[in-house]
């Protein structure tokens, strides 16, 4: 699809397994872009087992409104699995990103060239923090930083705003490992 004319368009997928927290990261990244007075479009998709079966989501973020929010190549992917990976690693654009979780994912990805790979082992960031849980966040925070699409503190003051209440105890590591994920990419 033919990016519109305007300053600023970036399509993202994130994609993992179920219990990853893919679609929760997704919204946040949503909210976040949406708190910036940005045009989103949010698509998630989850097989029926959830817990285990493939998950992700496709968000574009736009100054201008988005007229399709469907993605056929995507400026940046993250890929939380290996077989996020092989069913999305074709989809990043020339010249975009890719992030890879170098946890689970221990092979070379067939990408153009031109695509800057990050590979960042989120699943032990996350567990250094004391959460295993908060790997989607690390992934979040080393994407917000590489890309400079948003910030990773916007993200974080964001959480309230999709968690539920009763997760809101989890509102400080998750900051942390936004941070986290934001620090592992400026040392690279």
């Amino acid at each position: 699809m033919a990016k519109p004319n305007n300053n600023h368009f970036e399509q993202v997928v994130i994609a993992g397994f179920g219990g990853q927290g893919i679609i929760l990261v997704g919204k946040l990244l949503a909210q976040a872009a949406m708190k910036a007075g940005k045009e989103v479009t949010f698509m998630p998709s989850y097989g029926a087992e959830v817990r285990g079966g493939a998950s992700s989501c496709i968000i574009t973020i736009a100054d201008e409104p988005i007229p399709s929010p469907v993605v056929s190549k995507a400026q940046c992917v993250i890929a939380m699995s290996k077989a996020a990976l092989n069913k999305f690693e074709n989809t990043v654009e020339q010249d975009g990103l890719l992030i890879m979780n170098s946890s689970q994912i221990d092979v070379q990805p067939k990408t153009d060239a031109s695509v800057s790979v990050v590979k960042i082992p989120i699943d032990e960031i996350a567990v250094r923090l004391g959460s295993p849980k908060v790997a989607n966040m690390v992934a979040l925070g080393a994407y917000l930083q590489k890309s400079g699409c948003l910030s990773p503190d916007l993200a974080a003051d964001c959480l309230p705003d999709v968690l539920a209440e009763r997760y809101h105890v989890t509102i400080p590591v998750n900051k942390k490992a936004l941070r986290a994920g934001a620090d592992f990419v400026k040392g690279l």
